[in-house]
């Protein structure tokens, strides 16, 4: 936040603000050849795997999976562990494939999947913020293996090489809403159906280095600040998940300690980015959140899908501010526990 105040009227010298200069100026070009190469170097892509940056958030992704990877009428395996991977699935549908949900469970991650093995593609939720649970080891999939992972995008190692295919609109972990990053590496360009329109076509985006259109510069270029923070703050992606997981332990460790709250994710499903709690007593729920929200505490209040309460832990999220809210949890429960 402080870089980008600081260069927001002068972006590297020129007089302008990065959204005043022409998304053809090199200045432009520049910027988002760099942030395609830092996001390359630290998720370890390989070298032809091809970083783009489209708008539409997740939504547009839901329709350009099915669109680029299968044709109407092919079957697509999809994994249903919560809201947004619903809605996937129903925009699938939508489209004319054959929907096999391979497993289902919207409280915890599934532990046994039936994959079909002429399916396309399988698609999976890597972190699911409505319910607050989270893929702790990515499955072994027969067939290409799909990811939205945008609320856990480089909040953690994984092997990319597993992925056929990985999207994540950047607001939650790596920037602010307006722009997707979509992975696709070589070896899936060559599944892309024939005969799309131009703009819902992964190759075209490719072809232009991700300026088929006006890109959105200025989420472009807060993806890159983040990017910088992430590798020369925070010390890269070991550091990163390690700090996640000392967030996401003492906050989980505070809630499991508590009598007047308790989190419904069984162990082994828990998100390090969402963590989902409840009250044991409904009337303790108008006091907690005002009490929170005098504190200086926001944003407790769950998704509207499920209610209760949510604390998101998303890689700007210090420890500092998880500890504030332990505190306050603690102190909550001395006084009405």
């Amino acid at each position: 936040m402080e870089r980008i105040r600081n260069e927001l009227t002068d972006y590297r010298g020129t007089g302008m603000s990065v959204m005043e200069i022409s998304h053809r100026a090199p200045q432009v070009l520049e910027l988002l050849e760099r942030t395609q190469e830092k996001i390359r170097r630290l998720m370890g892509l390989a070298g032809d795997d091809v970083v783009l940056f489209l708008q539409g958030g997740g939504s547009l992704q839901f329709c350009m999976v099915p669109m680029n990877l299968s044709a109407a009428g092919d079957a697509v395996d999809y994994i249903d562990t919560g809201y947004w991977a619903a809605k996937a699935i129903d925009t699938a549908r939508q489209l004319g494939r054959d929907v096999h949900v391979a497993a289902k469970n919207h409280s915890a991650i599934p532990l046994a999947l039936n994959v079909w093995a002429d399916a396309r593609y399988l698609h999976i939720c890597t972190n699911n913020t409505v319910m607050g649970t989270q893929w702790q080891d990515i499955p072994a999939s027969p067939i290409p293996l799909v990811a939205d992972m945008s609320s856990d995008i480089l909040s953690r190692n994984i092997d990319v090489s597993r992925f056929a295919l990985i999207y994540a609109h950047a607001q939650k972990t790596i920037g602010v809403a307006g722009v997707t990053v979509v992975i696709v590496p070589r070896k899936t360009q060559e599944m892309i159906q024939p005969g799309l329109p131009s703009f819902f076509d992964y190759r075209t985006h490719a072809v232009a280095s991700s300026n088929y259109h006006t890109p959105p510069v200025f989420a472009i270029y807060v993806v890159e600040c983040m990017l910088d923070w992430l590798e020369q703050e925070v010390g890269g992606l070991k550091a990163m998940e390690t700090l996640n997981k000392r967030k996401a332990a003492l906050l989980y460790e505070t809630l499991d300690a508590s009598t007047l709250f308790r989190c419904p994710v069984p162990l082994g499903s828990r998100s390090m980015m969402n963590v989902v709690f409840d009250a044991v007593n409904p009337k303790t729920v108008p006091i907690f959140c005002q009490q929170a929200r005098d504190a200086g505490l926001l944003g407790l209040e769950g998704h509207r899908a499920r209610s209760g309460f949510r604390a998101s832990l998303y890689n700007a999220v210090t420890l500092e501010d998880v500890e504030a809210l332990t505190r306050f949890i603690t102190d909550f429960e001395r006084r009405y526990g």
